[in-house]
This record gives C-alpha cells, sequence and structure tokens, in this order.
C-alpha cells in the first residue's frame, strides 16, 4: 500500500514558525515566519548566493549549511518549497532540480514536515493572479508581513510560499498542497 502524496496540512498554529524555499544553486531564497495575529511575523529572510566561479558542489554544500543554520535558529516545523516547473533548458532543470534536493535534504535532516506548492499557485494566493510578475509578488509580501523594505525577489518568493501555506491550511481555503 503506498502512501497519498495529496495531503491536507494541518491547520496552522499561532506561533508556528513556517519556512519557505525557492531553490536556485546562484541564489537560494529563504522566508521565515511566525504565525501570529493580526498578521503573520517575518523572522528573517534573504539569498544564499553562490559566486559563478564555484563548482555545483561546493554550492550545492553551502546551501545545505545555510538551511541548517536557519533552520537551527529559528526552529521551523514546516517547510514549503517551490513546486518543479517545466524549463525549457533541460540542464536549467536538471541544475535547479539539484539545488531544490539540497534544501529539501537540510530541511528532511531537520525533522520538518515538508509541503510543495506550484508557482502559479503560490502567486494566485498573494496577488490574485498565477501570472504575477516578481515585483508584484514581492510588493505584495512586503506589504502582508508589514516589512520596511521589499525583499529580495528570490527572498520574497520564499516568503510568498510561507504565507501561501497558511493560507492554504486556513479554515476558508483547505485547498490539498502536495507533501513530499
Amino acid at each position: 500500500m503506498h502512501e497519498p502524496s495529496v495531503v491536507l496540512p494541518a491547520k496552522v498554529q499561532n506561533g508556528q514558525v513556517i519556512l519557505g524555499l525557492d531553490p536556485s544553486l546562484r541564489g537560494t531564497g529563504y522566508g521565515v515566519i511566525r504565525v501570529a495575529k493580526p498578521h503573520p511575523v517575518a523572522l528573517c529572510h534573504g539569498t544564499i548566493k553562490c559566486p559563478g566561479g564555484w563548482l555545483h558542489s561546493r554550492c550545492l554544500a553551502f546551501i545545505i549549511q545555510k538551511v541548517r543554520d536557519v533552520i537551527r535558529q529559528h526552529h521551523p516545523t514546516v517547510c514549503v518549497v517551490e513546486g518543479l516547473f517545466y524549463a525549457q533548458n533541460l540542464q536549467t532543470a536538471i541544475v535547479m532540480g539539484e539545488a531544490r534536493g539540497a534544501g529539501l535534504a537540510a530541511a528532511a535532516e531537520e525533522g520538518l514536515e515538508i509541503f510543495e506548492m506550484a508557482p502559479r499557485r503560490v502567486k494566485q494566493a498573494i496577488v490574485g493572479y498565477g501570472s504575477a510578475q516578481k515585483l508584484a509578488v514581492a510588493k505584495m509580501v512586503q506589504r502582508l508581513l508589514k516589512l520596511d523594505e521589499t525583499p529580495e525577489p528570490d527572498a520574497a518568493d520564499a516568503l510568498a510560499l510561507a504565507l501561501a501555506h497558511i493560507q492554504a491550511c486556513g479554515p476558508l481555503n483547505r485547498l490539498a498542497a502536495k507533501r513530499i
């Protein structure tokens, strides 16, 4: 008997900490939020940047270490990662998959419950339009989290993943998320 791949996430609890990850080899976005009323609070966000001269293996090890550091500092219980998308370039898709795997391995190693969401689903949840531009997502994330500045694009996408997860778990929007 195999485990179903689509599972309704448990209802989020006030105080729960959620990590969003937007993986990329040269710029993995991360965002950590705490569920709170009247609105979620951003605990940290940023981009794990790897210089172009680094070997892929060095970048992957660096991503793993930095994700571990964020998890150990903020103690999230859930990780939400951007779902796979269809890249036109096979090499790009492979490299993205490697970075995604590094982030997922770090989250799994730390015992987080992991979900993935399609990029269009996240944009729909945050901006109301599945084809929204990165700047629109970043501006809405800034507004929803009451941030003083607009986050960097990759960090904004990671924060949007965490916010979309909260919305998906809400009483008015119990949509299925893929648990991985």
